[in-house]
């Protein structure tokens, strides 16, 4: 199982502020997140808390698949960093979020490097697909 690295009531997303002010405000209250940077986190934070319910809701129709399974999964999350954000402010229509999602899993310390895509629906933003990098 994934668990936080952070203390519980600092954000796992690496931004300095407590959970509920960041992205607990999205998974817990119901919040939309403004940005597409901001949405990434929160799905990041997602997957530190195996909340399948919200990576699919924030996950576009058309490349959602039609569930997540976390049950064989076991590791611990080490952070996140954003390197690179192209667009996905409020006014617009699409946004890239460049990161590197380091985990540890069999005791092997890995990292995912990925350029995700965002799209805004309505007044929030869901996650299109990503293209891994190396």
């Amino acid at each position: 199982m994934f668990r936080p690295v952070q203390p519980l009531n600092r954000c796992p997303c690496g931004v300095d502020a407590p959970y509920a002010h960041c992205c607990g405000r999205y998974l817990d209250a119901g919040q939309l997140p403004a940005t597409a940077e901001a949405l990434m986190r929160s799905r990041y934070v997602a997957y530190v808390q195996r909340r399948s319910d919200y990576l699919l809701q924030t996950w576009h129709p058309s490349t959602r698949p039609g569930g997540l399974d976390f049950s064989t999964e076991s590791g611990q999350w080490l952070g996140l960093k954003v390197l690179r954000v192209e667009k996905g402010r409020q006014a617009d229509e699409q946004g890239t979020v460049e990161f590197i999602a380091r985990y540890k899993i069999g005791g092997k310390a890995q990292r995912l490097h990925e350029v995700s895509r965002f799209i805004r629906k309505g007044d929030g933003w869901v996650y299109l697909d990503a293209e891994a990098t190396h």
